[in-house]
C-alpha cells in the first residue's frame, strides 16, 4: 500500500511539473512568410499615354510604374499594360479596347482622351457620348470598382511650337476638360488636372519633346507628381 502511494505521489508530481509544458512542446512556432504581390495598371489613351516621341520608360505609364514601385516591397511587382496609339479618337480607343478584350482585373486604370476629337474637329457630342463609356470601360477593367481609376486632363498643345499659342484651340481644350472633370465630380471617380504643367510650353521648352508637339519626359515626370499620389492610395501603398 504504501508502495502505491509512493507512486501515486510520483505520478502527481510529474502532472504538476511537466502538465503546463504539454500542450507547448506540441505547438509549432509559426514563421512569417513574405508573401510578394503582384498589381496590374492599365493605362488607356493617345498618344499622350503611348508617349509620342519619348522613349519608352519616358511616357507618364512607365514612369508612374517605377515611382509605385519605390514604394512597394523588394519583392512585390507592378505590371503595366497600355493600351494607346497616336491619333486615336475616343471612338478609336473605344474599338481597341473591345478588340484587345483586357481582363478585368486590374487594380489600376489611367484614362486620358479626347484631343484628337477636338484635333480632327469631330462633334463635340461624340465626347459627351463616348467619354462617359470609356469611363464605364475603365470601371469594368479595374475590377468593377470606380476608385481604381484615375482621369487625366488633355494636354494643351496650344503652347508648344506646333500649336504656336493659338487661343482657340485652348479654348476648346477647356471646354473638353471642363466636361471631363464635371462628370467625375458628379460620380466620385478621380481627376488628375495637367494642363496647367503643359501650359507652361512655350516659356519652358524643355516640357517640350524634339517634335514640337508632345510633351517632353520632363513634363511626363510632372504629370506623374500629381497622379502618384492618387494611384499609391489606390494600390494602399
Amino acid at each position: 500500500m504504501k508502495r502505491f502511494y509512493s507512486i501515486l505521489s510520483i505520478l502527481l508530481i510529474c502532472s504538476l511539473v511537466f502538465g503546463c509544458s504539454k500542450e507547448s512542446d506540441n505547438t509549432e512556432i509559426e514563421t512569417p512568410i513574405n508573401v510578394s504581390k503582384t498589381y496590374r495598371y492599365l493605362a488607356l489613351g493617345d498618344s499622350y499615354t503611348i508617349g509620342q516621341s519619348v522613349c519608352e520608360t519616358c511616357r507618364f505609364p512607365i514612369q508612374l510604374k517605377t515611382k509605385l514601385k519605390q514604394s512597394m516591397a523588394s519583392t512585390d511587382n507592378i505590371l503595366t499594360d497600355i493600351i494607346a496609339q497616336t491619333g486615336w479618337t475616343t471612338a478609336n480607343l473605344k474599338n481597341a479596347i473591345a478588340a484587345q478584350n483586357p481582363a478585368n482585373n486590374y487594380d489600376l486604370v489611367t484614362l486620358l482622351i479626347g484631343v484628337n476629337n477636338q484635333y480632327q474637329n469631330k462633334p463635340f457630342s461624340l465626347y459627351e457620348q463616348e467619354f462617359p463609356e470609356l469611363v464605364n470601360i475603365a470601371i469594368e477593367k479595374a475590377k468593377g470598382n470606380k476608385n481604381n481609376v484615375i482621369v487625366v486632363s488633355i494636354p494643351d498643345y496650344a503652347y508648344t511650337p506646333f500649336g504656336n499659342g493659338n487661343t482657340t484651340i485652348s479654348a476648346q481644350i477647356d471646354i473638353y476638360n471642363a466636361f471631363a472633370e464635371n462628370y467625375c465630380i458628379q460620380n466620385n471617380i478621380t481627376f488628375v488636372n495637367i494642363t496647367d504643367i503643359t501650359r507652361e510650353g512655350l516659356a519652358q521648352p524643355t516640357l517640350v519633346a524634339n517634335d514640337g508637339l508632345h510633351p517632353s519626359d520632363l513634363a511626363y515626370s510632372r504629370f506623374v507628381e500629381r497622379i502618384f499620389p492618387k494611384a499609391k492610395v489606390i494600390l494602399g501603398l
